[in-house]
């Protein structure tokens, strides 16, 4: 016979202040099976804790029933408090009587009704209950990071640090992502190149790094502790090893006129490239969309140029299978070209640049080698205007979110002009000014105070070209909304942080979730920000939403921390929560037909075939089989099976019409 316990708590007034919690004790008391009911203010606490552990022992409760908040916040303590007094914790439920309840009607009979009810329906499953044990699966001591920007480099080398071993994957030919691309960072105004590249450096020579640049993740399967990942490592057409990166090749190259990538396409490159000098690897790579031996078959220049032979025009995209037990997606995002904006001009206008682009003219590694030029004509401009929230903050474009960085950068880039050209005069069109970081808001006022960076709060317009000038057409809202027009020789768009372009296609690979403008959704965006809502997959950077530097390295070292705390144990214990199919005696009585309507439909390939035979070795049929490790409980194989072969272990069609029925 079931001894049922029954716990309310009033959870100080959450509960207590619209339900009558001595009415739903004295009526759980009454429920058939239930042996044990008491009320106390804070079940959660020690004491009341300590009052469910008495009652076990003294009561020989089969079964718990408490009736509080929600399980998401206190399941893992209560079963927790069950366990420690020899109960299965699975024997253990919770009726959620806060948000169910007491939180959404007001203070009458009926809502005390409805508790008893959900306290009832408790009670129906919990004598239904089974005791069920820990899953433990293998962990692969292996993490994969994918995107080698500043995120994946620094959780790379944390992982790596702590003693673990990490394979790096980038889909660029080098790693370093857009950081690389910066001139200086504010609000220090340091040397981006010489704070990244050490780092890239020790990525490279790290004993417990492999790094894949010029690849990508092509699948991933399996589960936490035990993923299995297939990347693509792109032919290069050279030989990797033997390669010296002496750049022989490069100068060679008869075609030097394809938009430079890195130089965000206002430098030229050949068709045989490194990215940029301090490139990690330094080898270079061959672009086949251009290369003249790939579209007419004639030309080798770079191979008779290579002291040691190392050009591989025949050489083939290879795929590499590793294991692994965690993921850390580091993406990186991608910014807004000048084309997105019709009312300046559809990008036609050669000096209306990105902030990406005024980068690298900034950049003394850049296509200017540092002296701001105008793309047009190579004048140093003698009046710049900075326009922020370009695209961003733009429901009518479709990108309602703040970019959180273009405030700063645009603040950085007026005071970078103003350094380098001293009688230069620098406009700032901006909503609101965002400075939300430290020494940030001082930065801004530096720009503004001693280097007299015009600030205009408003909007612009219309940008459109008169007499070889660009004409920015906008209004003064500090001034009564007055119109103002400024003729420039240059504007700069401090357009929208976006997505990747394949973001989408690389959750879907992973099983993870997106939301509307395609970054990576976290699990919890307060309680657990890198992680995803797959177990296993974490998340750092600009690829979850837009970041500075310092938020992505500390969002990768907090992902690279989870994945330690993953690697610390040699096992992992998960919760039993997951389907199987139905198991006889003899097992030819199986009720499962071997439809596989449940394998096609499982998002996480957890169905497998099993061969049922008889004593001889002769097949009788082919049943469905969930594998535990992989299985994640969502339940779509038990709704779709058409014998009913399949139940979800805690969530069984015998229990879920126990609670129908007792209602």
């Amino acid at each position: 016979m079931p001894r049922i316990g029954v716990f309310i708590c009033h959870c100080g007034e959450n509960i207590a202040g619209t339900v009558d919690c001595a009415a739903v004790t004295q009526a759980a008391a009454q429920i058939p099976g239930v042996v044990h009911s008491v009320d106390y203010k804070y079940m959660c606490s020690d004491p009341g804790q300590n009052q469910i552990k008495e009652a076990i022992k003294e009561k020989r409760l089969t079964g718990v029933v408490v009736a509080a908040c929600s399980p998401r916040m206190h399941e893992p303590t209560f079963r927790r408090a069950c366990a420690e007094a020899g109960l299965n914790p699975f024997l253990c439920e919770m009726a959620n009587l806060r948000e169910h309840c007491s939180w959404v009607h007001e203070k009458n009979g009926h809502t005390t009704s409805k508790a008893i009810d959900l306290v009832r329906i408790l009670v129906e499953k919990v004598k239904r209950n089974r005791p069920l044990f820990p899953i433990n699966v293998p962990v692969t001591k292996t993490a994969l990071v994918i995107g080698g920007g500043i995120a994946g480099i620094q959780a790379a080398l944390d992982i790596a640090n702590a003693g673990q071993k990490v394979v790096l994957v980038e889909r660029e030919p080098s790693i370093g992502g857009h950081m690389a691309q910066l001139s200086e960072t504010f609000p220090t105004l340091d040397c981006s190149q010489c704070i990244l590249t050490p780092r890239m450096v020790e990525v490279a020579q790290h004993p417990n790094i492999t790094l894949h640049t010029y690849a990508e993740l092509e699948r991933l399967d399996g589960f936490i502790g035990n993923f299995r990942a297939v990347i693509r490592k792109k032919a290069r057409c050279i030989d990797e090893k033997t390669c010296t990166g002496c750049g022989a090749c490069i100068q060679k190259c008869a075609l030097k006129k394809i938009p430079s990538e890195f130089n965000a396409g206002l430098g030229l490159r050949t068709a045989i490239y490194v990215p940029f000098p301090q490139a990690v690897p330094n080898k270079p790579v061959i672009d086949r969309d251009h290369c003249t031996f790939f579209q007419t078959g004639r030309c080798k220049l770079c191979e008779r140029a290579c002291p040691t032979k190392a050009i591989r025009f025949d050489q083939q995209d290879e795929f590499i299978e590793i294991n692994v037990g965690a993921v850390v997606a580091a993406t990186g995002y991608e910014v807004k070209g000048t084309d997105f904006f019709p009312e300046y001009g559809y990008g036609e206008q050669k000096d209306i640049i990105t902030g990406l682009q005024f980068e690298r003219l900034a950049s003394a590694s850049g296509p200017t080698q540092g002296v701001i030029k105008r793309p047009s004509d190579g004048k140093v401009p003698d009046t710049i205007v900075f326009v922020a929230c370009a695209g961003s903050r733009d429901p009518a474009k479709g990108i309602a979110y703040c970019s959180k960085i273009c405030c700063m950068y645009t603040a950085k880039h007026a005071m970078l002009y103003k350094h380098k050209v001293h009688a230069g005069k620098a406009y700032v069109f901006y909503m609101d000014i965002r400075a939300g970081g430290k020494m940030y808001e001082e930065f801004v006022r530096r720009a503004i105070e001693e280097d007299e960076v015009h600030y205009v709060r408003g909007r612009v317009s219309r940008i459109y070209p008169r007499d070889g000038q660009l004409v920015v057409k906008g209004v003064d809202t500090l001034l009564n909304s007055r119109p103002v027009e400024i003729e420039a020789d240059m504007v700069v768009l401090a357009t929208a942080m976006v997505a990747q372009p394949d973001a989408e296609s690389l959750a879907q690979k992973m099983k993870v979730s997106y939301d509307q403008y395609h970054f990576l959704a976290e699990a919890h965006p307060k309680l657990r920000p890198v992680e995803m809502n797959t177990a296993g997959i974490f998340v750092a950077g600009a690829c979850q939403a837009p970041k500075d530097i310092p938020e992505t390295v500390a969002q990768a070292s907090a992902a690279a921390a989870k994945v330690l705390g993953l690697f610390s144990r040699d096992e992992l214990s998960r919760e039993p929560v997951v389907a199987v199919v139905n198991r006889c005696a003899p097992p030819e009585f199986s009720t499962c037909v071997g439809c596989f309507l449940c394998e096609s439909a499982c998002a996480y390939q957890a169905i497998e075939h099993e061969d049922i035979k008889t004593r001889d070795g002769k097949l009788i049929k082919t049943v469905a089989r969930v594998n535990q490790g992989v299985c994640q409980g969502c339940g779509t194989c038990v709704a779709l099976c058409r014998s009913k072969s399949i139940d979800l272990q805690g969530f069984s069609n015998e229990q879920i019409f126990a609670e129908l029925v007792a209602l």
